[in-house]
């Protein structure tokens, strides 16, 4: 069915639209144009003055609405998830498992093919955080399932995992590049993290074709005055992205703002989120603006999409309008999906957020 979203100021990724509206059918932009031209046989939809953006992408999340996808990799935990990434307005994402048993990561694997079977909406693929880190920078991560990879673990983990496994983190320094290639040639998206390779190796990983990195300053050598790091490398080399956890608990917002600064348009957001889970593996326990481990080490956020948005604008001083790309567009580029997410075009899926003028989320719209 043929209809016209209107009566809303459009940020289309590009640009600010005003006076114009948004036509949809079957799931996809059809027209962007001013709101004079709409079709007479559109049926409409008056958003009374309300903010029109991309939908936001999650392209790090364990879990959400008491479930946690490492302690239950199953269907039902994904579509808790979902709900979990919508309400927060990310109408897509990539499900996280963190550095775990060959096993668990099977079980992850199938339950994204099920519960795409089923119909389930939202998830892109799948991100594996791991296990090929470094030790050294293993953060909340388990060492007794850290491991350096070999080529018949690669092997392995595509055999069962390819098309599903969207995005995987590892430390370059522990992986010989001939694997990386492996998996960047069989649709992964392999992001430089849990590392601590010096500037050199770092920038040289980038170089090789690693085309970003997870959550900018958590788990990465740092940026020194003698040995610039990760961090450092990230920074000054022109291509490469980053993630970031803007919570403040993270990463200072000073941090993002100088990062942000510096970054441009590499710079992108996640949530990086959890639940409480008091069994299993991984055990999380709940502060007040953050999640720990068992032994007290900072294990995961408390956020949404729509609350790091909004922590970009009011307690950053990012312009609105980047605030918005970090969480849409730019993760459509990294994510490969930038041809139908992350901008209000037409052939673009017909997904987008409704904010108010004091950018608190209204509701996601087409997601029928």
């Amino acid at each position: 069915m043929l209809r016209a979203y209107i009566n809303t100021r459009i940020f289309t990724g590009d640009l600010w639209l005003d006076g114009y509206a948004v036509v949809t059918d079957e799931g996809r932009i059809q027209q962007v144009l001013p709101q004079a031209q709409i079709p007479t046989d559109a049926e409409l939809t008056d958003l009374k003055g309300a903010i029109l953006a991309p939908a936001f992408i999650d392209l790090q999340i364990y879990g959400g609405n008491g479930k946690l996808f490492p302690f239950t990799p199953d269907s039902a935990t994904l579509k808790a998830t979902y709900e979990y990434c919508s309400a927060g307005g990310a109408a897509f994402f990539l499900p996280t498992i963190p550095t775990h048993s060959p096993e668990v990561i099977r079980k992850s694997i199938e339950a994204v093919r099920q519960y795409w079977q089923e119909g389930g909406k939202g998830v892109l693929g799948l991100h594996l955080e791991g296990p090929f880190i470094n030790p050294e920078k293993k953060g909340a991560h388990l060492s007794r399932y850290i491991k350096q990879p070999t080529a018949a673990d690669i092997d392995e983990l595509l055999a069962v995992g390819k098309g599903i496994i969207k995005m995987m983190t590892l430390a370059p320094e522990c992986c010989d590049p001939a694997l990386v290639k492996q998996l960047q040639d069989a649709g992964v998206v392999v992001s430089a993290g849990h590392s601590n390779a010096d500037y050199a190796t770092a920038y040289k990983s980038f170089d090789d074709g690693i085309t970003t990195t997870t959550h900018l300053f958590n788990a990465m050598s740092p940026l020194q005055s003698r040995a610039p790091g990760m961090v450092g490398a990230i920074y000054d080399h022109p291509a490469v992205h980053a993630s970031i956890v803007a919570d403040g608990i993270h990463v200072d917002f000073n941090a993002v703002r100088i990062s942000k600064k510096v970054m441009g348009e590499r710079l992108f957001l996640i949530t990086d989120a959890v639940v409480a889970c008091a069994e299993g593996d991984y055990i999380y326990v709940e502060e007040p603006d953050r999640y720990v481990n068992a032994q007290g080490v900072l294990a995961g956020s408390r956020l949404t999409m729509h609350k790091a948005v909004k922590n970009c604008i009011t307690k950053v001083g990012i312009l609105p309008e980047e605030a918005l790309r970090m969480a849409s567009t730019y993760p459509a580029i990294v994510a490969g999906v930038s041809h139908e997410l992350g901008k209000i075009a037409p052939g673009y899926l017909d997904t987008m957020v409704v904010l108010d003028t004091d950018w608190e989320l209204k509701h996601l719209i087409g997601l029928s």
